[in-house]
């Protein structure tokens, strides 16, 4: 019983996940969040193909790492659940991804400009975050991962970061829970933004090595977590 009540909760949090990222504009009508089953690895909970803001535990499927439906569900998939169970198979510390297509971020992923850590908030993006070019191995597609040749692909690219970007789409970004992935792309996105309000001011002075470890030693707190995921919480259900 109290692994059942234990299961509910994580779906409950995984729901509340999807509209604090809608909420908070990371995604649309597009983009998507997942977890992995604790009960068994190998297997990840998704929501339907459904915009995340409208997204409720009916909504939620279970799959296999490559992607198949493990529950009988008849409900229609995202066609992207490839990046989430290609992560999660080559990344066995993570469990949470979230995909999105940030207006912010993705002008990094079209340009050399590189996207660093610049607000000590925003440090757990990460010093070196790679960019992943569907076109280098797939040649002229939708930019969609549709398969699980190509989510492996994205994976190998990510390697051990907690994000990459995808050329001309968006980015996947990884957490040891649902709140991890979930703030973390939440502060990706500001981050992106102040370095993109920063860059014609002139020479920017971005965290150093240890500043970036530190920060976000700081920011993946319990304290830090739990006060800023209240706030995103509390902003959705007084919607």
């Amino acid at each position: 019983m109290h692994d059942q009540i234990k299961m509910i909760e994580q779906i409950d949090e995984l729901v509340l996940a999807n509209h604090i990222l809608a909420n908070e504009n990371v995604v649309d009508s597009f983009g998507h969040i997942s977890l992995r089953n604790p009960k068994n690895p190998n297997q990840f909970f998704l929501s339907c193909s459904r915009s995340p803001e409208l997204v409720s535990a009916d909504d939620i499927m279970e799959f296999d790492l490559e992607g198949n439906s493990v529950d009988g569900s008849t409900l229609r998939p995202y066609g992207e659940r490839f990046i989430h169970g290609s992560i999660m198979e080559a990344r066995p510390d993570v469990q949470s991804v979230v995909h999105n297509h940030s207006l912010s971020v993705i002008p990094f992923t079209v340009t050399e400009t590189k996207l660093q850590p610049i607000i000590h908030t925003g440090a757990a993006i990460g010093k070196n975050i790679p960019v992943w070019d569907i076109y280098d191995k797939f040649g002229d597609t939708d930019l969609l991962v549709r398969n699980i040749d190509q989510g492996r692909d994205l994976a190998r690219t990510m390697g051990n970061s907690n994000v990459v970007l995808m050329r001309g789409h968006g980015c996947a970004v990884t957490g040891r829970t649902i709140k991890e992935a979930t703030l973390t792309a939440v502060y990706l996105q500001i981050a992106a933004s102040v370095q993109l309000q920063s860059m014609p001011l002139g020479k920017i002075r971005y965290l150093t090595d240890g500043e970036t470890e530190k920060c976000t030693e700081m920011f993946y707190s319990d304290l830090s977590m739990d006060r800023v995921w209240e706030t995103l919480a509390r902003r959705v259900t007084n919607n």
